[in-house]
């Protein structure tokens, strides 16, 4: 468990009418996305991943709408298109595109990942491919379903493991080791001895994770509330220069 006065790996930013108010613009684009996507929906039709979906600017502007840097700790600097996370009623549904036991860890693990990992080869071993420098979440409708979940102090628990197994070999070749099993003994100590945070959040906050924490999606509960279109979630994720800057800095 986190102790006192430990950094849980996650803060809640706002509310602040500049995050509102890029909120409220991407919505509107959103919705658009929604509307004339050909991207299928995963999970049953429960999730709609939305990689690059949204149409901000480099600067993150959305439709004239600047970004809101003055209110988040973070230095402007370029930004890919946003993801569009949407989550569904019923989320998580068997799909199939996943094996019955990865179906299980959706469930019953909130498919928790470490972003910038990627599966490679035909044995889809996990190498770090896309080292993030942070993790932006910004909720574009007021809903609280299928929250964003953490497990507290576990970008620790990711960052000695993954040290370990990469250090033995060159910096500059640390994008080409394979870490699956580093990973996966990591994220079983995780699941031992850290706290799951459920975060949700409201139009006008933002949720900041450290790139190395382990994190997932809740899936949707009887009691959970949404618009129409679902839950919707704009993630930033922008790329460090190097996998030793990702596991090196703060």
């Amino acid at each position: 468990m986190v102790g006192p006065g430990a950094d849980p790996g996650w803060r809640r930013l706002g509310p602040d009418p500049a995050i509102l108010a890029w909120a409220s613009a991407a919505r509107g684009a959103a919705l658009d996305v929604l509307a004339t996507t050909t991207e299928p929906w995963r999970c049953g039709g429960t999730w709609f991943v939305g990689v690059d979906a949204l149409p901000n600017a480099p600067d993150g502007a959305i439709n004239a709408t600047p970004f809101p840097w003055q209110a988040l700790p973070l230095s402007p600097e370029p930004l890919h298109p946003a993801q569009l996370s949407v989550i569904r009623p019923g989320y998580p549904k068997p799909s199939p595109d996943e094996t019955a036991a990865a179906f299980a860890y959706r469930r019953d693990r909130d498919a928790a990942h470490l972003d910038g990992l990627l599966p490679v080869g035909p044995m889809k071993r996990r190498m770090v491919k896309e080292p993030h420098a942070w993790i932006l979440g910004l909720p574009l409708n007021d809903a609280t379903a299928s929250p964003l979940t953490v497990w507290e102090g576990s970008h620790e628990v990711i960052r000695a493991a993954l040290l370990a197994a990469l250090s033995p070999h060159p910096p500059e070749t640390w994008g080409e080791i394979d870490i699956t099993d580093a990973y996966q003994a990591a994220r079983r100590t995780v699941f031992a001895t850290c706290r799951r945070a459920l975060l949700p959040v409201r139009p006008g906050e933002a949720t900041l994770l450290h790139r190395l924490a382990l994190h997932g999606v809740a899936a949707w509960e009887a009691k959970d509330e949404a618009p129409a279109e679902g839950r919707m979630i704009a993630y930033l994720r922008p790329q460090l220069a190097s996998v030793r800057d990702w596991l090196t800095a703060p």
